[in-house]
């Protein structure tokens, strides 16, 4: 096979450095190749029981399995079907597998037609709605929780539905418009009438703009996430990436991509430039900046394209281009001027995914490393071409070189929301604390063992060692974290697990394997990402479904979130197999016994953590209350009740402050206020109470 591709990283849709909004444009939907869609099911049918990891077969139980799926990604939160259009897609269910064996393919083109028609009819009722009055002050509620929900049994049924769900939004938008009101001065205050007027205004054109965004989903669409629902009917991880997808994938695996440096949105069917993104193509041009619209696109020389009422993904596809070609936009500026920019891409580094480290003070006086590893990247395709590839290891070993150098007497290493990434620099970063030894077992689907290994003697700190680790914690990291907390080099300290993705997964070009039997020239079919191995810890345990248990749990705010395999459609068990030999270490021994007994007792003296503990427990409880009240007063006074404890977390938690001071999360909200992260972030860590018990903790693992 070629280009095949080994990473431990959770399948992530990045649209880099843009942001994903809805599109208000209805477009002609582009003709479908169906001998093209049928090549790909069949290559599903015949690929996936020979490669993935697991003894599936297609047959009728994988059928189900990927039509449960299928269902839940054409209409999850049940808007839209009928029960009866539903019990039309279910009779096609059990014969999804053999049609594919066949090279037939029927579910999507059914589902997408019935579900084409129903968003139709719920446009139109919605507009009605909104034209109408609403009796804010009736008691009334929905259930919000899809699993608990039926399929409405007609269309008023769905009526009734969708009168309560835009009630539930235009009250949720006028408390949001009074709370404005409440902090503005010096300003003439509107009037209650006028805050519900602008409210069901803001809400008509919000509802506009998401069926615009439907309207604009092609058959292809359906056909690519049917193909997605076969594939997951496998495990979660196992992913059919369209040819888009795949270039995001790699995109987030290297940390970089070739376009202009700009972060775009799109608003009432503009494109428009929200910020320039430092040292980019863009910043070092000087032309374009924030608020400029986009209406025009050109490949050099090239007639440019019009992109106004585009939606945002393909605008982006035609401003990404290669390092050093041209790209010339037509900008309207906000004066209403008018000018063609020419821009000259290159490589933009995506920091958030990048390694990042400070010097922290210890309870002591001392000095304490903190370093952080969002994920694991390392650019594979200058590996491939015998480049310097940036990779994570390589940041990680300069960033605690510089902190030594400052005397540090130990080290924070902060693993949460780290999803995973390069499996070579899981391992040689494991390096960077243990001399030599093996770090990870990997077992294929035929039973065969290899053990990798750290082989550089070479340890860049020996010192104290903290990892820090949450349910966001996955494959990579887990890996990390698993060896560390099995060699005794490290004390891990989070939440009560990590994510528990224990798989290897491989990334096929589709193109490089189709049937000899298929020998027309197809479009690019895109990729599979399969499942082909797991992951076992040195000491035999799998880090699949139950991830990392941390030698020191702390209360979490997420521990009402069922976040984690363990919760996943599909997903692998848990299993063991023999330990490896390796030499567990003494020389920076700790007394673990000692140091939970030392963080339990601070732990229920500290205020910040135990505001997060009482609130984690109260939204445990509110997570299971899943009837949501569409009274004024009800959501008013639950909205107070969320205002009280984000302060009291707040009080005492400095990013998780500022992460939701800018609303409630019922709107869409631009990341354009994020400008001075890249400072903000270490005097976040300052106030985070769990890198301030981690530094408790290194102080008694020094004394």
């Amino acid at each position: 096979m070629k280009n095949i591709r080994h990473s431990c990283l959770a399948v992530v849709l990045f649209v880099s450095l843009l942001l994903p909004v809805f599109s208000s444009a209805k477009t002609t939907e582009p003709e479908l190749d169906s001998s093209r869609n049928k090549l790909i099911g069949y290559m599903l049918s015949k690929q996936l029981p020979v490669m993935h990891f697991s003894d599936k077969v297609m047959n009728d139980d994988l059928a189900l399995a990927a039509f449960d799926l299928y269902l839940k990604q054409l209409d999850y939160q049940k808007r839209f079907l009928l029960q009866g259009d539903v019990d039309r897609l279910t009779a096609i269910a059990p014969s999804i597998d053999n049609n594919l064996l066949k090279g037939e393919i029927v579910l999507p083109d059914l589902g997408y037609t019935l579900l084409a028609a129903r968003i139709r009819e719920v446009e139109k009722m919605s507009k009605e709605l909104l034209a109408g009055k609403f009796d804010y002050t009736r008691d009334e509620s929905y259930e919000t929780d899809p699993d608990k929900m039926k399929y409405a049994a007609s269309i008023s049924d769905l009526r009734e539905r969708w009168k309560k769900i835009l009630k539930a939004q235009i009250i949720s938008r006028y408390l949001d418009f009074a709370e404005e009101r409440e902090e503005e001065k010096d300003k003439e205050k509107k009037s209650d009438k006028e805050l519900w007027e602008e409210a069901e205004e803001k809400i008509a054109k919000r509802n506009l703009n998401f069926f615009n965004r439907l309207d604009q989903e092609t058959r292809q669409d359906h056909y690519d996430r049917f193909f997605n629902a076969i594939t997951r009917a496998f495990d979660p991880h196992t992913n059919y990436m369209p040819p888009a997808n795949k270039e995001d994938f790699d995109i987030h695996m290297r940390g970089s991509l070739e376009g202009i440096g700009a972060l775009l949105r799109e608003e009432d069917g503009y494109i428009k430039v929200v910020r320039i993104i430092p040292g980019s193509a863009s910043a070092r041009q000087g032309l374009l900046e924030a608020e400029d619209i986009i209406l025009r696109v050109g490949q050099g020389a090239d007639e440019p394209v019009e992109i106004t009422d585009m939606r945002l993904r393909d605008a982006v596809r035609l401003i990404r281009g290669p390092k050093g070609s041209e790209v010339r936009l037509t900008v309207k500026k906000p004066d209403a001027s008018k000018v063609v920019i020419p821009i000259l891409r290159d490589v933009v580094q995506i920091e958030e995914t990048f390694v990042k480290s400070t010097l922290l003070e210890g309870t002591d006086g001392k000095k304490v490393g903190y370093v952080v590893i969002p994920s694991f990247y390392r650019d594979f395709e200058k590996t491939r071409n015998g480049s310097d590839a940036r990779n994570s290891t390589d940041d990680t070993r300069i960033a605690i070189e510089s902190l030594k150098k400052e005397g540090i007497s130990g080290l924070i290493l902060d693993l949460r929301n780290n999803g995973g990434g390069s499996l070579m620099d899981a391992v040689d970063t494991t390096g960077l604390f243990v001399k030599v030894g093996p770090v990870v077992q990997v077992k294929n689907s035929y039973g065969s063992k290899r053990v990798l290994s750290d082989d550089d003697p070479g340890v860049t700190w020996d010192g104290p060692l903290l990892v820090l680790v949450n349910q966001f914690s996955a494959s990579a990291s887990e890996i990390l974290a698993a060896a560390l907390q099995d060699y005794g080099r490290a004390v891990i300290v989070g939440g009560a697990h990590t994510h528990g993705k224990g798989t290897v997964q491989t990334l096929v070009d589709m193109n490089d394997n189709i049937p000899l039997l298929h020998l027309k020239s197809y479009d690019d079919l895109g990729a599979l990402k399969v499942t082909i191995q797991k992951f076992y810890r040195v000491n035999g345990e799998s880090t699949q479904y139950k991830g990392v248990e941390p030698d020191i749990v702390l209360p979490s705010l997420f521990q009402h979130l069922e976040s984690g395999e363990q919760y996943l459609d599909n997903s692998l068990p848990w299993d063991q197999v023999d330990s490896v030999a390796f030499t567990k270490l003494t020389a920076s021994a700790f007394d673990l016994i000692s140091l939970k007994e030392k963080s339990a007792k601070r732990v229920q003296a500290d205020e910040g953590l135990q505001v997060i503990a009482d609130e984690a427990k109260k939204a445990t409880g509110r997570a299971k209350q899943t009837s949501l009240s569409v009274n004024l007063a009800d959501m008013k006074t639950k909205r107070e009740e969320a205002d009280i404890a984000r302060e009291k977390i707040g009080a005492h938690y400095m990013k998780y402050r500022h992460e939701t001071k800018n609303g409630h999360g019922n709107e869409e909200r631009d990341d354009s206020d994020k400008e001075d992260d890249k400072d903000n972030w270490k005097e976040e860590i300052k106030e985070d109470p769990y890198v301030n018990e981690s530094l408790l903790i290194l102080n008694d693992m020094r004394s």
